[in-house]
């Protein structure tokens, strides 16, 4: 480990602490205030490490903070992304520890210890990884490449306003690649870098019966019950063999060929540990696949929450006015987000009985990503992940999404690196949130390599 980190671990450690503390959640405006001070603190920071022209940009919604720091224009430039919200911590009563009072402890996975917050590891543990790496190159004279960084405040929401904020600063956004740390890798003994990423299409449905809330035994058995007709229009969404029944779903999937779904098996998986780790009995999904082919190369429709009718303490009679339910897809090559909400629309739409109303709204979405494996960029994080870890990494498809990733390729014309350091075991949008403390040492120590890996290859 670089001397640099080492006589810094408790600071660095420290202030990320204070950065966890700040309740930046985007998604809820009662935390508006939060998210401005989350944007100024993180825009201080930059500041503090030896950036230039750090600044808060805004939106209109959450702002932007960018900072950067050209050593000479001759050099590479990497724009770095990340997004400083958070996920609602909601339910607030399965956490072991309150979401925004962070604590350090170890566990079985993490036995050098483990931060648990809301956004430990997604993804302020991450970008501060790379606000320390930049601290570090610079004071130690150590920057190999001209750096920019562009740090979003609603990613979680789906970056609806950092189109507009590139598309008008594609002159200030100009640079060779975009690394991103908000993924992960395999273990902490087995490095990888993410090759792909898939979409998203962000759905609510309402579905209304009578006009008002009735009483279950004036009028159970005469009047169709909203959440009876929900549910069953849900479960008709998947046939008998784990496939999405939404007309047209896969008419675009890109299948992958023989050999590459062979590389992704070559990467190490328990699945008996997986059951363990998420207590559960069987997995379960689209037949025809592994289970780490379900998580990472297929499209998937889930219910995200439903709700309708009383959930108080006690029993309540009542036969409900309306149901409801989020739903995300998430999506592969070459579905379009845009196209795929269209036809789950029409669809659901289609199969609503004329005893109810349905009302189909969309949220958010994105498009799916794939990275060029022989790419400069993926090379450098290849070579910066060995290097730090000391062993090779293994190529690996991520599971989840980042709406803007395909937009920067679409406006900026430029490729994103995936080049995160969290573990799938990290309760990502979960209760009980967490980000090894060996994790976000390793990056901070693997992000300079990076940087001279790609100045390296670039030449």
């Amino acid at each position: 480990m670089n001397t640099y980190i080492e006589d810094n671990k408790q600071r660095f450690l420290d202030e990320l602490v204070e950065f966890l503390k700040i309740p930046s959640v985007s998604a809820d405006p009662k935390f508006d205030a939060d998210m401005q001070k989350a944007a100024s603190w993180v825009m201080s920071k930059l500041a503090d490490a030896g950036m230039d022209k750090a600044e808060i940009c805004e939106t209109a919604g959450h702002p932007v903070v960018y900072a950067e720091k050209i050593v000479d224009e001759s050099l590479p430039t990497i724009l770095v992304y990340g997004h400083y919200d958070v996920q609602p911590a909601d339910p607030y009563e399965l956490w072991d520890s309150p979401p925004f009072d962070p604590v350090i402890k170890k566990t079985k996975i993490h036995p050098d210890g483990a931060i648990f917050a809301r956004g430990a590891c997604d993804d302020k543990g991450q970008i501060y990884m790379h606000v320390k790496a930049i601290e570090m190159m610079i004071a130690q004279n150590a920057l190999t490449c001209n750096v920019k960084v562009m740090f979003e405040g609603e990613e979680e929401v789906g970056s609806e306003n950092l189109e507009t904020f590139i598309k008008e600063n594609k002159e200030r956004l100009k640079a060779d690649i975009i690394l991103i740390s908000d993924t992960s890798i395999i273990a902490n003994d087995i490095p990888s870098v993410e090759t792909g990423l898939r979409g998203l299409s962000y759905m609510e449905v309402e579905v209304t019966g009578p006009n008002r809330d009735l009483h279950s035994g004036v009028y159970g058995g005469a009047v169709a019950n909203p959440a009876n007709v929900l549910a069953k229009m849900i479960a008709s969404l998947h046939d008998e063999n784990g496939k999405v029944t939404v007309k047209g779903f896969y008419d675009k999937v890109i299948d992958l060929s023989v050999e590459e779904r062979e590389a992704l098996e070559s990467a190490p998986f328990d699945e008996e540990e997986y059951k363990r780790d998420l207590d559960i009995a069987e997995v379960t999904g689209e037949s025809g696949y592994t289970t780490r082919e379900r998580a990472a190369i297929r499209p998937t429709l889930d219910v995200n929450g439903m709700w309708s009718g009383y959930i108080g303490e006690g029993s309540k009679t009542v036969l409900p006015s309306k149901a409801n339910a989020k739903i995300s897809m998430r999506l592969v090559p070459d579905q379009d987000w845009k196209e795929i909400s269209d036809l789950f629309d029409a669809h659901f739409k289609a199969i609503a009985p004329p005893s109810v109303k349905v009302k189909v709204s969309r949220h958010h979405g994105g498009q799916p990503y794939v990275t060029p494996t022989d790419s400069i960029g993926y090379k450098a994080a290849f070579n910066a992940m060995e290097e730090a870890f000391g062993q090779t990494p293994v190529p690996t498809r991520g599971g989840g999404s980042i709406p803007i990733v395909a937009l920067f390729e679409e406006v900026l014309g430029l490729k994103s690196i995936l080049f995160g350091f969290g573990l799938d075991s990290d309760a990502l949008h979960s209760p009980n949130e967490n980000y090894g403390l060996f994790n976000f040492y390793k990056g901070i120590e693997a992000i300079p390599l990076f940087y001279k890996h790609y100045s390296a290859l670039s030449k």
